[in-house]
């Protein structure tokens, strides 16, 4: 498959290398183009690096791997996402990880689907960080992901995505419930850099 990953963070990064490992074509798309290369270059299995707009016309699935404050301007710059499935990784948080700066009655996954509302919009990958994204950091475990999202289709091919990577994936029902996901997010950040567990910790879902 096709997936264009957008940004060039750690999550954008551990997205990439771990997909292309998997045998997925991917792009990195950036502003910057010669960090989009360079991580191209670093991931290798036939990965490449150009800009936003490249990226997501050649993806089937596109990875916003942004911060949410960043996504408007990168969503204009991807141009017609017309039926694409586009992944929202993002936790709404503020400058110091500290708090949540929108929630309850909205989330950033919403918002996003109203910047692109004609793109299928799905949540995932925002209760992992991005030190556990490798395989490799998760053998022998069991490290869950959440999605939600409105479009079966949709969600069926990002759950065939985290599969390929060695997650085991979790149905968190429509869009509207990543306003329950993206503060779990919160609390792992809590968790992993100030309540001493390290960036090492993920939750889990367990039915008893």
């Amino acid at each position: 498959m096709k997936v264009a990953i957008i940004g060039t963070g750690n999550m954008g990064s551990g997205l990439a290398s771990a997909l292309a490992g998997a045998g997925h074509e991917v792009m990195i798309g950036a502003r910057d183009l010669v960090k989009a290369a360079t991580l191209a270059d670093q991931i290798g299995h036939g990965a490449v690096g150009g800009g936003i707009g490249a990226a997501a016309t050649l993806a089937d699935v596109i990875v916003l791997a942004l911060p949410f404050p960043a996504a408007e301007e990168a969503l204009k710059q991807a141009g017609d996402l017309s039926g694409k499935v586009l992944i929202d990784i993002s936790n709404p948080i503020s400058a110091d990880y500290k708090e949540l700066i929108i929630g309850h009655t909205t989330s950033a996954a919403e918002e996003i689907q109203k910047m692109a509302p004609r793109a299928r919009v799905v949540k995932a990958f925002n209760t992992i960080f991005a030190q556990l994204l490798a395989p490799q950091a998760r053998l022998g475990k069991t490290v869950q992901t959440f999605i939600a999202g409105d479009d079966e289709t949709a969600k069926a091919t990002v759950t065939g995505l985290a599969q390929a990577i060695g997650f085991e994936v979790l149905d968190a029902g429509p869009l509207s419930n990543s306003r329950f996901l993206e503060p779990i997010g919160e609390m792992n950040i809590h968790f992993g850099y100030f309540l001493g567990k390290g960036p090492v910790v993920a939750p889990a879902w367990v039915q008893l």
